[in-house]
């Protein structure tokens, strides 16, 4: 299976399953509790990126071998630069490096499920605030690790997110004290959709894909696409209008006249059209 420059086979530090239109991509450092370094970031990249140039793909998971989702950025790795002249040259590039996995995926055409069990801290909380929705089992703790370690609250899209999820007041509050979640409160808060046993986490996730999937392929990708826009819309007029060109842009797929002859006969649709 070919990625964006590499094979799932030279991936080290994830591991990636297809399941037809499905893709399942696991951290796989459960040892290290699935810490991100910069090879972990690498590689999460390169399949992101890889993404949208692969349409057969339509919907891809994210989760996590062993018993943490990923305990943040590894502070003994390269996700810091060593002191001396130029850190602060070393650390843009670094920063970008990692801000960049948060970017790919939510530009990538395809949903993101993911699902978090044990912790996910500073970076790892980031990742599960880039996907498109999020399933917790009942131990899943999640925080702002960033602020315990004399840094910013807001990294890696998280004072651009976590508000956009669960509103200004509760973002306040654990951004600015680096206060785990716990699951309930995730779910009361509307940051998680489910909290289900970690056994069912898969099971669960696959199901919201197959619901998925009964979308056309170019109707689910713009869905993705119009949400990203809609987010920022500066008023009512001007989401309108995005909808109203997306809606008439899709009228014209082959995929639109066999999604109403199949619901007309009351069958499933069998889309073809790329």
């Amino acid at each position: 299976m070919q990625f964006a420059g590499r094979t799932m086979s030279e991936y080290r530090t994830i591991t990636v399953e297809a399941r037809g239109a499905v893709e399942i991509l696991s951290l796989d450092r459960p040892e290290a509790l699935n810490v991100l370094t910069p090879e972990v970031i690498d590689e999460l990249a390169d399949y992101y990126d890889g993404l949208h140039r692969r349409s057969a793909v339509r919907v891809t998971i994210l989760r996590a071998n062993g018993r943490a989702f990923c305990a943040g950025a590894d502070l003994g790795s390269q996700a810091f630069a060593e002191s001396g002249s130029g850190r602060a040259h070393r650390q843009t590039d670094i920063q970008q490096r990692y801000a960049r996995v948060i970017r790919l995926m939510r530009s990538c055409p395809q949903p993101v499920i993911c699902l978090v069990q044990g912790a996910a801290c500073g970076a790892g909380f980031s990742l599960l605030l880039a996907a498109d929705i999020r399933y917790a089992s009942p131990e899943a703790k999640m925080n702002a690790a960033y602020l315990r370690i004399g840094l910013g609250g807001c990294d890696l899209g998280s004072g651009y997110l976590l508000p956009r999820l669960v509103g200004l007041a509760a973002a306040s509050e654990f951004l600015l004290s680096g206060r785990f979640i716990d699951a309930p409160r995730a779910l009361r808060m509307g940051l998680v959709g489910e909290v289900v046993p970690a056994e069912q986490l898969l099971d669960t996730a696959l199901a919201m894909a197959a619901d998925m999937l009964r979308a056309s392929p170019l109707g689910l990708r713009m869905t993705k696409e119009t949400l990203n826009v809609l987010i920022d819309a500066p008023s009512l007029e001007a989401a309108l209008m995005i909808e109203n060109r997306q809606q008439v842009i899709l009228t014209e797929t082959a995929d639109h006249r066999e999604a109403v002859a199949a619901f007309r006969e009351r069958r499933e649709p069998n889309y073809g059209e790329r």
